[in-house]
């Protein structure tokens, strides 16, 4: 899954190729986007901005109308010259907003959905979704207050909570918790308020760091060039078998939470 620095610095590019452009073309495979009638019409519109809230990307067009998109697992927005070639198939193809100066195709894009405003402030996902780590502020508190009202679940399991604190994904989870030194499979009601605090404060820096890095893929260790791989960009995600940079220790992977995703931790560190 995208992790909220990915959505993020997708949303900007495409703010930055389609805000202010009217749209001269609108296609999708998704016969809800296109079985709307001529008032709700996209061609003609003009694309206001393009924003992340957590890990949604809402594009905002003229007439009160903000085309939702949630990327999953897969899914992610390209932005082309008209009539470049595609580097993704076809038949990946799932949404198309031309402008006369760029075109913007969504690929493998599962959830998709067009919102007035009041629609958009009763939708489910948006509307409980935990303070965003990214937001030009943070509701340090109100996320401590919702991570409070888990105190029985695994602290790596409410940190992936979309509802509980925004943009954090499988690879900033591990991160986080190793460099905050706090055991993944501890009970929220364990863990004390400051490391909690801590654990977002920490999230929140590798989060911008990333946003604002020139190259792809999230690095949080310094070192990564010594090593290839995800492997080594990384402290303890995608680490297994190999030595802890800080104490030595074998680094461990193991399934967790109801979606089984995989943790790496450090059993000396993270005790």
């Amino acid at each position: 899954m995208p992790e909220g620095d990915a959505i993020f610095r997708a949303a900007r590019t495409l703010h930055r190729a389609l805000a202010g452009r009217t749209v001269v073309r609108f296609d999708s495979v998704f016969p809800k986007l296109t079985r709307v009638d001529d008032d709700a019409s996209i061609a003609g519109r003009t694309v206001v901005s393009v924003s992340a809230a957590g890990k949604h990307v809402l594009m905002r067009f003229s007439g009160d109308l903000t085309l939702r998109t949630h990327m999953r697992m897969n899914g992610s927005w390209h932005i082309y010259r008209p009539g470049e070639r595609w580097r993704r198939p076809r038949r990946d193809m799932r949404i198309v907003v031309s402008t006369d100066d760029y075109e913007a195709v969504g690929f493998n894009i599962p959830v998709a959905e067009f919102l007035d405003a009041r629609a958009e402030a009763r939708q489910d996902d948006l509307r409980k979704m935990g303070p965003d780590l990214l937001g030009d502020s943070f509701d340090e508190e109100g996320a401590l207050h919702r991570v409070r009202e888990h105190g029985n679940t695994e602290i790596a399991d409410v940190l992936l909570n979309q509802r509980v604190v925004a943009g954090i994904g499988n690879i900033y989870k591990c991160e986080t918790l190793f460099l905050c030194g706090v055991n993944p499979f501890a009970r929220v009601s364990q863990i004390g308020d400051d490391s909690v605090r801590a654990l977002f404060r920490t999230a929140r820096k590798y989060l911008r760091a990333n946003v604002d890095k020139p190259s792809g893929g999230i690095v949080t260790y310094g070192g990564f060039q010594r090593e290839r791989g995800e492997g080594g960009r990384h402290y303890a995600y995608g680490r297994a078998g190999r030595a802890c940079r800080k104490c030595g220790t074998m680094i461990q992977v193991r399934t967790q939470g109801p979606y089984a995703r995989l943790t790496y931790w450090c059993p000396t560190c993270q005790s």
